[in-house]
C-alpha cells in the first residue's frame, strides 16, 4: 500500500515538472522561433501520463518540448497569414467576387457587407458568405464603405484547343468515280408523290402512310431497267414539314417537282420551288394525274410562270413530263429525263478515305437502338467504321437498305440504315468518319463544350437583361417610396405582397388553370422537329400559356407519365404507342394519353386541350324586344313605382328572365321586373303583340321611345385564335 502511495507521488512530482518546463517555454515565447514541425516520437503524450513510471525525467520534458515545438509552429503560421494590402482605401475587385472574398478585400468582416446591402434589393435573407455577388453590387459596397475600387487584372485564361472533326479537302480530280444521283421528290400534299415513287420501285409504300400523308422523309434506291441506279427522297408535302423538305434538297442533286394536273400551283409547291432554288437545285417538272378528264397541264405550266419556273416549251431550261403515277404512264420517260440531266451535271464522288454524310433521318428502334437513315457523300462505309455526327458518335455494327436486308458496304450516292449510335443524333446532321473511338470521344466532348460555351453566354445576356429590368423596377419603386421612412415602406412592401404570401396551394392552382403543359413524343427525330416548329408558332399565351415540359424519340414510357402528373399536363405522342400497363397507370393518376398518327389531327386535337383550358364566356341570348309606349307611376305605400306601358315587338317576355333598359343604344339598366302585369293581372309571359305595364326593381324613370330586352345568359367555351396555319 505504501508502495503504491509512493508511486502516485513520483507521479504527480513529474507531471508538475513537465508543466513547469512548457510553461518556461511560454513565457520566452519560443513560437517565435523558426522551427520546423516535428512529429512526436511513437509514444505519444497520453502514454506519458498513464505509465509514467517507465520514462525518465529528462526523457518526459524532451517529448514535451517536442509538442511545444510543433504547436508554436503552427501557432506562428497562423500569425503569419497575409492579409490582402490596402493601398489608400483602394479595393480590387472583380467580377463574380463572394460575399466573403469582398469582406476580405476590403479588411472588414461579413456583417459590414450585410450592413452596406441594407435598403437594396438584395434579399439578405437568402445571402450567405459564399453568396456571389453581382459587379454593381460590389462597386455600391465598396462606395458606401467611403473606398475607391479598381478593376483587378484577369487572368488569361489557357484557351482550350480546337480538337473538332472536319472534312478533307476536296479530292483529286483523278480518282473520282461516277455515282448515282440524289433526286429528292417535292410537291403539295396529296398530289401523288410517293404513289410515283411507288410505281418507280413497284412497292406499296403509300398504302402503309396514315391517312395516305407521308410523315416521314424516305431515302430509296431505285434500279432502272437501263441499269442506272437513281437514290429517290421522298418528302412529306404536308404543311408541317417545311424543315424536312429544305433536309432533303441540301442532300441533292436534282429535285423532281410534282404538281397534280387538276389542282395546279399550290402552298407547298410554291414552298418547294423556294427549296430547291436556295440550294442552287435544278428542277423536273412532273404533272401528275393527267389521266383525269379535269387534268390541265398547260395550266399547270403557266401558272409556274410567275414563279420563275420555265419549261422549256416556253424557251426555259426545265424538263416537263405528263405522267400518271398511278398507272404508270411515262414514268420512264421521266426516269430518262433524270438520268440525262444528271449526266451532263457529272456527278462523282471520292469512294476512299474516311467517310462524309448526312444524316436524313433519325429515331430510336424498340429493338434496334438509336438508327439513323444517311446519305453517303464521300468514302466507303463499312462495318467498323467510327462515325461522329452533331454530339454523338456510334461505331458501326450492321448496316441496312431500305428493304431492310443487311448490307456490308455502302459508296457515295446509296442511301443507308445505320445501327451502333451511342445516342439519336438530330437530322441533317453531318457525318464524319474518324480514326478511333478515342478520338471520337475528343470530337464529342469538344463539340459539347463549345455547345456549352454558347449555352452560358446566351443565358448571361437574358441574365443581365432580367436584372436590368428587375433594377429598373425597382428603382420607380423607391422613388415612390422615398418620402417615407423604412418603416412606413415596410408595411407599404407587407400590405403590396400580402395576398402571395398568404394564398394557399388550391388558390396557386386556381391562378394557374390556364396554363397546358405538354409532353410531346414522336416516332422520328423529323416527326418532332416538325411538332416542335409548329408549337414555336403559338402566339396566344394572354389567353393561354402553352408549356413544353419535355420531348422526345420512342413510345410513352412510365416517366413521361410521372412527368406529367408532377405538371398536370398532358401526354401527346405522334406514331406512337403505349402498352397497356402505360394506359392503366395514366387512367389512375388521372393523366390524358393523345395518340395520333396524322398531324393535322394531331395539332386539333392540341387547340382542344387548349380551348379547354380557357376560362368559359358568358353570352347574351335575346328572348324578347318591347318598346315603351306611355310612362305612368303607381303609388305603394308612401313611394311612388314608375311603370313603363310597353308592346312586345319581337319574341316573349318572362318574368324569370334577366331585362335590361336600353335609351339612345346605351344600357342603363341590367337586373330583374318586380311586376309584370296584363290587364291588370299578374302574368309570368307576354307574347308578341301584346301589350304590358311592367316595373324594375330599381327605381328608374322610364322615357317614352325606351327599349325592354328579355335576355338569358349562357356559358360558352371559348377558342383559341392560335393559328396553326393549316
Amino acid at each position: 500500500m505504501n508502495r503504491g502511495l509512493i508511486l502516485q507521488f513520483e507521479n504527480l512530482v513529474q507531471l508538475r515538472v513537465a508543466c513547469r518546463q512548457l510553461r518556461t517555454l511560454s513565457y520566452r515565447k519560443v513560437y517565435r522561433a523558426q522551427w520546423k514541425p516535428v512529429q512526436s516520437s511513437a509514444h505519444p503524450v497520453w502514454s506519458v501520463l498513464l505509465y509514467p513510471q517507465f520514462w525518465q525525467k529528462d526523457k518526459l520534458i524532451s517529448v514535451a518540448l517536442l509538442q511545444c515545438r510543433h504547436l508554436a509552429t503552427k501557432e506562428g503560421t497562423k500569425k503569419k497569414k497575409k492579409k490582402i494590402p490596402l493601398t489608400k482605401g483602394e479595393v480590387e475587385i472583380r467580377q463574380k467576387m463572394t460575399v466573403e472574398e469582398l469582406a476580405r478585400a476590403m479588411g472588414k468582416d461579413i456583417d459590414h457587407i450585410y450592413e452596406a446591402l441594407l435598403y437594396t434589393d438584395v434579399d439578405l435573407d437568402s445571402l450567405e458568405p459564399d453568396s456571389v455577388l453581382y459587379e454593381d453590387h460590389i462597386k455600391l459596397i465598396v462606395k458606401k464603405s467611403g473606398m475607391k475600387y479598381k478593376s483587378a487584372k484577369l487572368k488569361e485564361e489557357k484557351e482550350r484547343e480546337n480538337t473538332d472533326a472536319v472534312k478533307r479537302p476536296p479530292a483529286d480530280p483523278a480518282v473520282l468515280t461516277p455515282r448515282p444521283p440524289v433526286v429528292t421528290i417535292l410537291g403539295h400534299v396529296d398530289h401523288g408523290k410517293t404513289t410515283l415513287l411507288d410505281s418507280l420501285r413497284k412497292t406499296q409504300v403509300a398504302s402503309m402512310e396514315a391517312g395516305g400523308i407521308t410523315q416521314h422523309i424516305g431515302a430509296f434506291l431505285v434500279h432502272l431497267p437501263s441499269g442506272e441506279k437513281i437514290t429517290f427522297l421522298d418528302t412529306p408535302g404536308h404543311a408541317a414539314f417545311s424543315a424536312m423538305r429544305a433536309r432533303g434538297t441540301n442532300v441533292t442533286d436534282i429535285v423532281i417537282l410534282v404538281v397534280a394536273a387538276e389542282d395546279g400551283v399550290m402552298q407547298q409547291t410554291i414552298e418547294s420551288i423556294q427549296h430547291a432554288k436556295n440550294a442552287g437545285v435544278p428542277l423536273i417538272l412532273a404533272i401528275n394525274k393527267c389521266d383525269k378528264p379535269e387534268a390541265d397541264p398547260e395550266r399547270v405550266k403557266k401558272e409556274l410562270l410567275a414563279h420563275d419556273v420555265v419549261c422549256e416549251e416556253f424557251g426555259g431550261d426545265v424538263q416537263a413530263v405528263n405522267i400518271s403515277a398511278l398507272k404508270g404512264e411515262n414514268l420512264m420517260v421521266l426516269a430518262e429525263a433524270t438520268v440525262a440531266l444528271a449526266e451532263v451535271l457529272e456527278l462523282k464522288a471520292d469512294s476512299t478515305g474516311l467517310v462524309e454524310g448526312t444524316v436524313i433521318e433519325s429515331r430510336k428502334d424498340k429493338g434496334k437502338g438509336p438508327v439513323t437513315t444517311a446519305i453517303i457523300q464521300r468514302g466507303t462505309l463499312r462495318k467498323g467504321c467510327v462515325l461522329v455526327a452533331g454530339k454523338t458518335w456510334a461505331k458501326v455494327r450492321f448496316m441496312f437498305d431500305e428493304n431492310g436486308k443487311a448490307v456490308d458496304a455502302a459508296s457515295p450516292g446509296i442511301p443507308v440504315e445505320i445501327m451502333g449510335w451511342k445516342e439519336v443524333p438530330s437530322a441533317g446532321d453531318e457525318i464524319l468518319e474518324v480514326e478511333s473511338e478515342q478520338r471520337a470521344h475528343e470530337v464529342v466532348a469538344w463539340r459539347t463544350y463549345v455547345e456549352q460555351q454558347e449555352k452560358m453566354k446566351r443565358e448571361m445576356e437574358v441574365i443581365e437583361e432580367k436584372q436590368k429590368e428587375h433594377r429598373m423596377e425597382y428603382e420607380k419603386k423607391q422613388q415612390k417610396l422615398v418620402h417615407l421612412t423604412w418603416r412606413q415602406r415596410k408595411a407599404v412592401l407587407y400590405k403590396a405582397n400580402k395576398h402571395l404570401m398568404f394564398s394557399k396551394p388550391k388558390e396557386r392552382t386556381e391562378m394557374d388553370k390556364n396554363v397546358l403543359s405538354v409532353i410531346v413524343k414522336g416516332d422520328v427525330d423529323g416527326s418532332v422537329e416538325a411538332i416542335l416548329n409548329i408549337l414555336d408558332s403559338y402566339d396566344a399565351e394572354d389567353e393561354c400559356k402553352l408549356d413544353i415540359i419535355h420531348f422526345g424519340m420512342g413510345d410513352i414510357s412510365e416517366t413521361d407519365i410521372n412527368l406529367a402528373e408532377a405538371f398536370n399536363g398532358v401526354v401527346f405522342g405522334f406514331s406512337v404507342k403505349a402498352n397497356d400497363s402505360i394506359k392503366q397507370l395514366a387512367a389512375k393518376k388521372g393523366i390524358k394519353i393523345k395518340l395520333h398518327d396524322i398531324i393535322y389531327k394531331f395539332i386539333e386535337d392540341l387547340k382542344d386541350e387548349l380551348n379547354s383550358r380557357l376560362p368559359l364566356s358568358v353570352v347574351e341570348n335575346t328572348i324578347g324586344e318591347a318598346s315603351v309606349l306611355n310612362i305612368f307611376s303607381v303609388t305603394v305605400g308612401k313611394s311612388k313605382i314608375p311603370v313603363a306601358g310597353c308592346r312586345v315587338q319581337k319574341g316573349l317576355l318572362d318574368k324569370k328572365m334577366k331585362f335590361k333598359l336600353i335609351r339612345n343604344g346605351d344600357v342603363i339598366w341590367k337586373g330583374s321586373l318586380s311586376s309584370l302585369r296584363h290587364h291588370k293581372d299578374d302574368v309570368q309571359v307576354i307574347k308578341t303583340g301584346m301589350d304590358c305595364g311592367l316595373s324594375l326593381d330599381k327605381h328608374i324613370e322610364f322615357s317614352i321611345g325606351d327599349e325592354i330586352i328579355c335576355y338569358e345568359e349562357k356559358e360558352v367555351q371559348q377558342t383559341t385564335s392560335w393559328d396553326p396555319g393549316f
